[in-house]
């Protein structure tokens, strides 16, 4: 059988350690590869009108062109706000608010404002609730970076360029920036506070399928959580983000200050019992399919893409998740053995769905992977299937009105209704 051509803008031990271990060829981007794994730079050069490439049908690249509809932090607000106004449009049951106002199922990312564009919104929900934090987040950068957290509007003024007048400016004038009420309240495992990082591995957005790894992982604080104001500076206590923890003087290169998604499961079983974790993974699930549900009208779907996400999720001590932001580049960089171990498993489960094992690339293939190749990979949603159980359901229905039995469709939400 030919050897598979693969391209790689990254150095990454865990990339290229799987791609020798397949025997594969590398060749530079330019040739003709089969697998390609670029960097977020390189994507736009792909696919751009002037200079993109024409790609055929055995060729795959590891982001779709408008990946940011999800992983920008504006943009993926934006896209969420926008969905539940249609499904709100259209009647639909998901849409269902409550007597305050809050949507009932859809409440899944904290509130959140653009600056400099929503400012005078901000400041009107900052004078209703002036006991609130606040955490200011630029856009475009990732691993903590440019992130502080706010409660009085003068520092927000001070921080601005022109701190005199009523008009928000950032610092640097290209630079947009959301600013999110601070989850206050996180539940805290030994005092503190921790996210979630999950990798969701998208193949195709219409129809949408979508899959889960079970080995994702809990990043926690070096220092004891403390809402206290005077402590909203102290990074090492409001931000999981490994690239600032690790400076800390107390952070473990042992183990990284990372649990797996199975302890955190199995400590929340323990203490709050099997039917309150459930229901909180159950949430999870619902969230992340909705979020992809929300961009799927906007990103490209182009068939040559898949793309592994890294959820970032935070619990509250309700026992609710929050969903902060979607990357579409999680680090791969090895922070200890069994990071290195976990991180090389993911890429190897990512390629064997995507291209299964003794099979040519193909992106005219869309069948579901034999579940030898989901490796650690749970079938999340699967838009094709779900719409024939609909059908289903739907036949059922009607022949229980037939024959006078009660129909098995219910309008309402259900703990299998995101499936």
């Amino acid at each position: 059988m030919a050897k598979l051509r693969y391209a790689c803008d990254q150095d990454k031990s865990v990339l290229m350690n799987n791609f020798e271990a397949r025997g594969w060829i590398q060749v530079n981007p330019e040739d003709d590869f089969n697998f390609y794994w670029a960097n977020v730079q390189n994507i736009r050069n792909i696919f751009s009108i002037e200079s993109g490439y024409r790609l055929s049908d055995d060729q795959f690249i590891n982001h779709f062109p408008n990946h940011m509809e999800l992983t920008r932090k504006d943009l993926m607000v934006k896209n969420i706000k926008r969905y539940r106004k249609e499904l709100e449009k259209e009647g639909s049951p998901l849409a269902e608010k409550d007597e305050n106002g809050r949507f009932v199922h859809l409440d899944f990312i904290p509130q959140t404002f653009m600056l400099p564009s929503d400012y005078n919104l901000f400041v009107e929900e900052f004078r209703k609730n002036p006991n609130t934090t606040w955490i200011m987040k630029p856009c475009g950068k990732a691993r903590g970076i440019g992130i502080f957290l706010v409660n009085k509007l003068s520092q927000l003024k001070k921080w601005s360029r022109d701190g005199k007048t009523n008009v928000f400016t950032p610092p640097t004038a290209k630079e947009t920036y959301v600013i999110s009420k601070y989850i206050d309240n996180p539940l805290l495992i030994g005092g503190k506070k921790f996210d979630l990082r999950l990798y969701v591995l998208v193949t195709s957005f219409k129809p949408l399928k979508c899959y889960m790894y079970k080995l994702g992982f809990c990043r926690f604080c070096t220092v004891k959580y403390n809402a206290n104001v005077n402590e909203l500076d102290n990074m090492f206590v409001h931000l999981t983000n490994v690239s600032i923890q690790k400076q800390g003087e107390d952070y473990n290169s042992i183990h990284g200050g990372k649990w797996t998604v199975q302890n955190l499961r199995l400590f929340l079983e323990g203490t709050r019992g099997k039917e309150i974790a459930d229901k909180l993974f159950d949430e999870i699930n619902w969230l992340t399919v909705h979020s992809l549900k929300a961009v799927s009208g906007c990103i490209s779907n182009d068939r040559h893409c898949f793309e592994c996400y890294g959820y970032d999720i935070i619990i509250d001590d309700n026992l609710k998740p929050w969903l902060i932001e979607v990357n579409a580049s999680p680090s791969l960089t090895a922070t200890t053995s069994s990071d290195r171990i976990m991180k090389y498993k993911l890429i190897s489960d990512c390629i064997n769905i995507v291209i299964p094992p003794g099979e040519l690339p193909d992106v005219r293939w869309s069948r579901i992977p034999a579940k030898e190749n989901l490796g650690s990979f749970d079938i999340l949603y699967d838009e094709e299937l779900a719409q024939a159980d609909i059908l289903t359901q739907e036949i059922k229905s009607r022949v229980g009105q037939a024959t006078g039995t009660r129909g098995a469709r219910d309008s309402k939400r259900t703990t299998s209704t995101w499936k």
